[in-house]
């Protein structure tokens, strides 16, 4: 599989990101799950806007404009011969410290997966599948706007 990384096409086995990556150590970036199907980009444009409004309202600077990430995601596609699949893109922070000041990240990380996804085994397409309701809320608006699609789900991991 070939993953973009920073501005480059790399395999899997390659694609690295620091352990001090503000995303990795405080759930700081942003992401857009996109979906490609019989080879058309499912809404590319609106995700692309939704991931801007997420950046902006945690203060991190995009690294490439609109049709620059939207020509990787593509790119990012063809280069793994897909023609039905789950992207991810994801904007981190970046590396920095050990502390929690965004300003000593000098450079976002962006990274974009392609790949076949299957969330459900066959049966609970066909059969249907059961589901439960959970006593675990959803994060306030005060604290993290639900408009905002941050690293952070741990909310939705426990639920």
């Amino acid at each position: 599989m070939i993953i973009y990384l920073d501005g480059k096409y790399v395999d899997e086995s390659e694609a690295k990101v620091s352990v001090f990556d503000h995303g990795l150590l405080y759930g700081d970036g942003v992401f857009e799950g996109i979906r490609l199907y019989a080879g058309n980009l499912f809404r590319l444009d609106e995700h692309l806007e939704r991931l801007e409004y997420s950046a902006k309202a945690i203060m991190l600077e995009l690294p490439l404009s609109r049709a620059q990430l939207a020509e990787a995601v593509a790119e990012t596609c063809r280069r793994n011969q897909l023609r039905d699949a789950y992207i991810r893109l994801v904007v981190t922070r970046g590396p920095g410290d050990l502390g929690l000041a965004p300003w000593l990240c000098p450079k976002p990380t962006l990274f974009i997966i392609a790949s076949k996804i299957s969330l459900y085994p066959p049966e609970h397409y066909e059969k249907g599948l059961s589901i439960v309701t959970v006593a675990t809320r959803r994060i306030g608006p005060a604290a993290l706007p639900a408009t905002v699609k941050s690293l952070n789900y741990l909310n939705n991991i426990l639920a």
